[in-house]
């Protein structure tokens, strides 16, 4: 190992799932050799292995894990099998998830509010038991604990009205310059209130493939500058979903008194998403494709890879919470810390 310092917050590494994950996990301790490129050609694309595979090689840009060196970052070899995996992910995504040419078929679609949806959000609100708002909240910990790091890649490939409008959205991400504000700690808090570890990638082991292929989603398109349009286009899509889902999973905290922090991570996002809407749409998008209009059918993929991945993932809730059942993997959490749960 070089002489960098390790980062003490990082987390441990997670058991692995599979061929690629678990030759990954044995170069980043051991200095074992990485297959070659075909055997993640043939993997599943959306399965657990090849996407705890590309989470690992991804958080290297993060905090990375203990006892990692952090010098693996730019491994050539770990660069390439990444790049293999990238391949097979996005490959599918564009055969899989393709729905718009435009922005504005894209958007349109997003600015439905169905009156009887049938959403995790809905779900929650109706009729969601605390039990599975943890597992929600533990899943959902490996976004919202670097909710805004990935976007902010993008900054430096945007100019004009698109990296100003980004700026500005990314600044109240980050706490309007206060750090008691900042979102990720915001919702650090709102796991205390549920009894939940609040240590970063803490929940990672338990967390299933379709929320780990969420989460690369957003490292996928941030790490590459070609593919800073679909970068925007996932932005917009949560920033124009945020508003509506937060009001109902705010509803769904106070239903099932989970505490007055999971209930104020979910109010500050109604507020906020909604102001963050328009600028996204008046300034990020607008202002991109003023400047590059060839990046329009990028930003449209952005929007639908995102809803695609979205949906997977909430199918898979619900059938598991459908039928009383964890959606994690293993035998699900442990009982809430005492905290009057």
């Amino acid at each position: 190992m070089s002489d960098t310092a390790t980062d003490l917050r990082a987390p441990a590494l997670p058991k692995p799932r599979g061929t690629l994950s678990e030759a990954v996990i044995g170069r980043l301790t051991e200095g074992t050799p990485l297959p070659a490129a075909p055997v993640a050609a043939g993997a599943d694309p959306y399965g657990d292995d090849l996407q705890l595979a590309l989470y690992l090689c991804y958080e290297l840009h993060y905090r990375g894990f203990a006892g990692v060196d952090p010098d693996l970052e730019w491994e050539p070899d770990l660069l390439g099998l990444r790049r293999a995996l990238e391949n097979r992910f996005l490959g599918a995504l564009r055969s899989d998830a393709t729905r718009h040419r435009t922005v504005d078929e894209a958007v349109a679609g997003l600015l439905v509010e169905p009156v009887h949806g049938t959403s995790a959000s809905h779900y929650l609100r109706r009729e969601g038991e605390l039990w599975q708002l943890r597992e929600l909240a533990a899943q959902r910990s490996l976004y919202h604990l670097k909710e805004a790091d990935p976007h902010a890649w993008v900054l430096p490939r945007l100019w004009g009205r698109a990296k100003a409008g980004m700026a500005a959205v990314e600044f109240d991400e980050y706490g309007g310059g206060r750090a008691d504000r900042i979102h990720a700690r915001l919702f650090a808090a709102l796991m205390a209130d549920l009894g939940l570890d609040t240590a970063y990638g803490r929940y990672l082991d338990p967390a299933p493939a379709p929320m780990l292929a969420a989460v690369n989603l957003m490292s996928l398109f941030g790490l590459h500058r070609a593919l800073r349009g679909c970068l925007v286009g996932h932005f917009a899509t949560v920033e124009i979903t945020s508003s509506p889902a937060s009001r109902r999973m705010a509803e769904a905290m106070r239903r099932t008194g989970a505490g007055a922090a999971a209930e104020f991570f979910y109010d500050e996002h109604v507020e906020a998403d909604a102001v963050h809407e328009q600028v996204v749409r008046r300034e990020v998008i607008a202002g991109l494709l003023e400047e590059e209009p060839s990046l329009e059918a990028d930003v449209a993929f952005g929007i639908d890879a995102t809803v695609h991945l979205d949906e997977r993932l909430e199918r898979h809730l619900l059938a598991a919470w459908r039928e009383g059942r964890t959606s994690l993997r293993g035998e699900g959490l442990a009982a809430p810390a005492a905290q009057g749960l």
